[in-house]
């Protein structure tokens, strides 16, 4: 499942548009549950996403979900909330623990905030909400929480950075050996990746592209690092004079012999970030699921579902002394009345008689008129006459 998580963030990053932050990770394992529980269109393109076949999905995000709760560093949690009326499949739901299923009492505040709390108590209070709001119809509320967190294995210093003609807090640092710095070329250009490693196994890897890259290019090109598809070459192979973007190799004479180094100087920043993942549902394979029509989760509940809201919240920050990102992904199911439309068509006619008219009383099988007559000032209203 790593490759095709991986992927996804490949292409997420595709449709970046300034400074953002997002964790794939956080929306896979949600996709692949649904995919599990999905049929027809739905499923196809769920199952396309995330990289499984449909059939096999359920059991793979719960395999990602066991592995990244392995993880040092790192904290996962899943949660899912129904209403009581909603009965789930007992193959889909075996799955998840039952200390994961919550109840959707009806009462929007409280359910709310017991939402909000659980997102809160999930990421140490970096995502103080659940990202998606909860409506009246809201019967199926899956979620997902990662939090990261990680120290330098050696820490920077603080200085003054100068970026874009601005100062900034910078942070500095000199390390020994090349091995954590290498450049990737790719056919639209050259992508210098540094690693910044935490002492938990948890590392960040700084990529920076040549100016004319698009900022999906630029992670596009990380993440194929990462699967081996493209080849980096590594600091110690690296040509001397401008080896790549942002990057110089030079030589520089000491007092006494020292080994190859790197420094690294980069700024500090924090990201806050908030993803309607409906808003490009072709994406994350939700065009299907999110069409407004029930039907499409039968494998999750006999109940009409259907995918109202997608969403995710997340918070990164990269400081001197170490990294901490969070993400809230939840997805809101709601319970769709629907009827099959009528197969033949009919006229329909409406009359309203709301000013002065006339009146004929007529015999039928004769044609003759008994009566004749024209209303100006009809019966006042009682309301005694309702019934």
């Amino acid at each position: 499942m790593i490759d095709q998580v991986n992927r996804l963030t490949a292409r997420w990053a595709t449709a970046v548009d300034g400074g953002t932050v997002f964790s794939a990770a956080g929306v896979w394992p949600l996709l692949a549950l649904l995919a599990d529980g999905a049929t027809g269109a739905a499923r196809k393109e769920l199952a396309g996403t995330v990289g499984v076949p449909a059939e096999q999905a359920g059991s793979a995000a719960r395999e990602l979900l066991v592995t990244l709760g392995a993880m040092a560093g790192l904290d996962c949690a899943v949660g899912l909330w129904t209403k009581r009326t909603l009965e789930l499949r007992e193959a889909w739901a075996a799955g998840l623990s039952t200390d994961t299923h919550g109840v959707l009492t009806g009462d929007l505040e409280a359910d709310q905030a017991a939402l909000d709390a659980w997102a809160a108590r999930r990421t140490s209070g970096a995502v103080q909400r659940m990202p998606v709001a909860l409506r009246p119809d809201s019967s199926l509320v899956p979620a997902c929480a990662l939090a990261l967190r990680t120290e330098w294995e050696a820490p920077f210093k603080g200085d003054l950075m100068p970026w874009r003609d601005q100062d900034r807090a910078g942070l500095s640092r000199t390390t020994s050996g090349l091995d954590d710095v290498a450049v990737a070329r790719t056919p639209a250009g050259a992508v210098t990746e540094v690693r910044v490693r935490g002492t938990d196994g948890i590392d960040v890897h700084l990529l920076l592209g040549e100016d004319r890259l698009t900022p999906g290019q630029v992670l596009g090109a990380g993440v194929d690092v990462l699967g081996g598809a493209l080849t980096a070459v590594p600091g110690g192979r690296l040509p001397f004079g401008a080896a790549g973007p942002g990057l110089r190799v030079e030589t520089v004479r000491t007092e006494r012999p020292e080994p190859p180094s790197l420094t690294l100087n980069t700024p500090e920043f924090t990201l806050t970030a908030d993803h309607d993942l409906l808003a490009d549902r072709e994406l994350f394979g939700l065009a299907t699921a999110a069409d407004g029509s029930p039907g499409h989760f039968p494998g999750i509940s006999a109940a009409p579902l259907g995918l109202a809201a997608g969403r995710q919240s997340v918070t990164a920050t990269f400081s001197g002394e170490g990294f901490r990102a969070a993400a809230v992904t939840a997805m809101d199911m709601v319970w769709l009345s629907w009827e099959p439309e009528p197969e033949h068509e009919s006229k329909r006619v409406y009359a309203t008689f709301d000013r002065p008219f006339g009146f004929l009383a007529v015999h039928r099988a004769s044609r003759l008129a008994l009566a004749a007559g024209w209303v100006t000032d009809p019966a006042p209203f009682r309301e005694d006459d309702l019934y």
